[in-house]
């Protein structure tokens, strides 16, 4: 069993519900991985408005520390947004599909977030 009681103070789960357009409700396979894990649902939050890095940092800033859990790609820049509003972050790499096209995907998709997220912290936003 992953979860060992009294460790995990509380998850957040940020993502979005992409269901409707052919893709799946990320948040609720977090929640339902979690728990077939053993992790309680009351220690589960579903964060549907995850669906910018930039968004979720803000959100948990005042938390002090986090744990973040992602794609090795994803969790480079999150630290770094983390590490930018003044959190202490950790980051634990999933692994990425092997599937070429969403790799090329996913690949391509972060270098244009990377772009933004600069945009974003020299505009303030």
């Amino acid at each position: 069993m992953l979860y060992h009681s009294g460790k995990i103070r509380r998850i957040i789960a940020s993502g979005g519900d992409y269901s409707s357009n052919g893709g799946c409700n990320e948040l609720m396979a977090m929640r339902d991985s979690l728990i077939k894990q053993g992790v309680p649902d009351s220690l589960v939050s579903l964060d549907y408005q995850g669906t910018r890095t930039l968004h979720s940092i803000t959100k948990v800033k005042d938390l002090g520390s986090i744990t973040i859990i992602s794609q090795k790609y994803h969790n480079e820049r999150a630290i770094y947004l983390a590490e930018h509003y003044g959190l202490q972050a950790v980051a634990y790499n999933a692994t990425m599909p092997n599937i070429a096209k969403k790799k090329i995907r996913n690949i391509s998709r972060e270098f244009l977030a990377r772009v933004k997220l600069f945009i974003d912290l020299v505009s303030s936003k």
